[in-house]
């Protein structure tokens, strides 16, 4: 099964909406018109059950097969919002409102999505359920927790689960997959030290706490360099460094750091929130001074199930050619919600080749429009060959 045919027909279409939604971008549960336009979508082209409000601004649609008698049902999932950013590609669908930008494709794959379920409706050439879900808030909201939590997955009766995101770097159609850990727990770590404030002209008089953070800052980076097994991946990243104070002449009382920590594995998990508060602490208690930490565990480590990444490997293969599916993709120290739902359900999640270009979460990043063939056909490839029609 190649790219399909029907999808070179309805291209120029997926294409506008995809452009209408990168010029509207909203962020996190924020999605209401996004969310609308996929609502409206569903219903126009006839979906069996269009459901919205899950996980805020959810939608989920059911789109039936001609027979039912596998029992089987398969959920597809793309991710909806976009990201604080100022664009700065110069197009013609360019972002509308300044300062949010559709910067990690989220556009497309909610287009790509979008186009199956077209398709999906119009052929139903499959012997089960297909499930499409719209997810907000993958940026830092956790969306997939929530529409995970209020049900989803029970409600639809959801069996498998599947995902993909773009990636530049990879030849446009061409897709990445790997069982196993591929996308790292994304934790968030807080840091507040207190010192004693004095006059900058007397800094005997106090405890320093832009030294004192400093040192913590520096300490950290051994967490990776000297604790960690250098085969195993950890990265320990403090991206804020706060004081209460913007005068010249005054050494602040309080200092606060910000910063987020990925891994790859439980283990590694455990271990750097351990060395993260030790290092603060007894950093901070050397100088005098005191460190609290906040540590919040966020999206844990995506785990791609092997049986079902075999299968949607066998799918790509068959939609781009097996020259083009790589099936031992590096993983990637970035984070990705759709982890809570292959904790919910056993499933996989693949990356469809972008081009070359800005990577994501850069201003002048944007999705390739030319993907969508590859993408849609290999939504309509997983229900199509995982519930075969009689």
């Amino acid at each position: 099964m190649p790219v399909i045919n029907r999808f070179a027909e309805t291209h120029a279409e997926i294409t506008a909406i995809r452009r209408d939604l990168h010029e509207h971008p909203e962020l996190q549960f924020d999605c209401h018109r996004t969310a609308g336009i996929v609502a409206d979508k569903l219903r126009e082209w006839g979906c069996d059950e269009v459901k919205t409000g899950i996980g805020q601004t959810g939608v989920v649609a059911v789109i039936k097969g001609k027979q039912n008698t596998s029992g089987k049902v398969i959920g597809l999932r793309a991710d909806m919002d976009a990201l604080p950013i100022f664009e700065a590609t110069g197009l013609d669908y360019a972002s509308k409102t300044e300062g949010k930008m559709h910067a990690c494709g989220h556009d497309g794959h909610t287009a790509m999505l979008l186009g199956a379920a077209q398709y999906l409706c119009e052929t139903r050439n499959f012997d089960g359920t297909a499930v499409v879900i719209f997810q907000p808030a993958e940026e830092g909201g956790g969306g997939g927790r929530e529409m995970v939590e209020e049900g989803i997955m029970e409600d639809f009766a959801i069996q498998e689960v599947y995902g993909m995101h773009n990636w530049p770097g990879l030849p446009v159609g061409s897709f990445g997959i790997r069982p196993g850990s591929f996308f790292a727990a994304a934790d968030l770590i807080e840091i507040e030290v207190t010192g004693k404030g004095a006059h900058a002209a007397k800094p005997n008089d106090g405890i320093d706490t832009t030294v004192v953070a400093s040192h913590i800052v520096i300490a950290l980076q051994t967490i990776a360099s000297r604790v960690a097994d250098p085969l195993e991946s950890v990265v320990v990243s403090v991206t804020s460094f706060e004081t209460e104070s913007k005068a010249f002449n005054v050494i602040p009382e309080k200092v606060e750091l910000r910063g987020t920590v990925r891994t790859l594995s439980p283990a590694m998990r455990d271990m750097a929130e351990e060395q993260i508060k030790r290092i603060a602490e007894n950093t901070a208690a050397a100088f005098g001074a005191t460190a609290k930490v906040n540590y919040q565990r966020n999206y844990p480590v995506m785990v791609n199930h092997e049986a079902q990444t075999e299968f949607m490997a066998d799918v790509a293969k068959d939609v781009a050619g097996a020259h083009n599916v790589n099936t031992d993709m590096e993983p990637t120290m970035g984070g990705e919600d759709f982890a809570f739902m292959l904790e919910s359900r056993p499933g996989a999640y693949i990356l469809v080749g972008n081009g070359e270009g800005a990577m994501v979460h850069h201003p002048e990043y944007n999705f390739n429009d030319e993907v969508i063939p590859a993408g849609c056909s290999l939504w309509a490839g997983i229900i199509e060959k995982s519930m075969p029609a009689a």
